[in-house]
């Protein structure tokens, strides 16, 4: 075997994931030592939305051999550890069955939840599990790399029939969602280069761009958010090539958090 070449072994076990993940058959046409392989179903990923996400987001080239041969000059980015303890979350989700957590925050402080899962995401970089929590009362968002121990109990539960994961995080940017906060429409004005990574990879799925001046380059772009934490954070990041428009009090706390800034720099 050739350096480069994907071990026929490891071959096989990729084979085998993605007919689990995705529900793709990947068949053997021809044996031997040419073996010719082939997707016996290639129409299953226009109606697998999981799986079209994957390789949209993922972008892995097709040829899976030609992109592990170059592994060590394809850099992806680290995802925090908990990536690593989704399996049994996503066994309780299988079986609707509670789970109880042992979860630490940040200051330390532990916590043991009863927990009924209802979804998984990932936001920048980060795994979270949306589920009931029966401590709270409430859908919370907690996420996994904070989990310091999980098991599966015998207390089965019943998803609502009317629960949406998608809709549920629709109006916000992030994982933070609180039923109390109403909608608004949110409107930024957008300068330099800036435009073009927003056309490119736009905020939110409500994104709409409603003035563009070329000559004085700048866009103004609208949404329809609720105003939480994460939206400020993610505004924040793009530093001077942004300036909020409306409302008031999302401009308001854009600029409170700015002169902090300037403190800490001794401005």
């Amino acid at each position: 075997m050739s350096d480069g070449e994907l071990p026929l072994r490891t071959f096989h076990e990729h084979r085998k994931g993605i007919t689990e993940m995705f529900g793709v058959e990947i068949v053997c046409e021809k044996g031997g030592w040419n073996s010719v392989y082939s997707v016996k179903n290639p129409e299953v990923l226009k109606d697998n939305q999981l799986g079209k996400w994957l390789l949209d987001h993922y972008n892995v080239p097709q040829d899976f051999s030609t992109f592990y041969g170059m592994r060590d000059r394809i850099l992806l980015e680290d995802i925090a550890r908990g990536n690593q303890d989704y399996h049994p979350i996503i066994e309780a989700m299988k079986q609707n069955v509670e789970m109880e957590i042992d979860y630490q925050k940040y200051d330390g402080h532990r916590q043991t939840f009863h927990v009924q899962p209802y979804a998984l995401k990932v936001y920048n970089r980060r795994w979270y599990l949306l589920g009931f929590v029966k401590e709270r009362g409430e859908l919370r968002t907690i996420a996994l790399d904070r989990m310091q121990h999980m098991t599966l109990t015998d207390t089965h539960f019943e998803m609502p029939k009317d629960f949406d994961a998608r809709k549920h995080f629709s109006n916000v940017v992030g994982i933070y969602v609180d039923k109390n906060l109403p909608v608004t429409k949110v409107r930024i004005r957008v300068y330099g280069v800036q435009v073009e990574y927003l056309r490119a990879l736009p905020l939110h799925k409500s994104q709409e761009e409603v003035l563009t001046r070329y000559e004085e380059k700048y866009s103004e772009f609208t949404y329809r958010l609720c105003l939480t934490p994460e939206l400020t954070s993610q505004l924040l990041t793009m530093g001077d090539s942004v300036e909020v428009i409306e409302p008031l009090e999302l401009r308001e706390g854009i600029k409170e958090r700015i002169s902090k800034m300037l403190i800490y720099y001794g401005l």
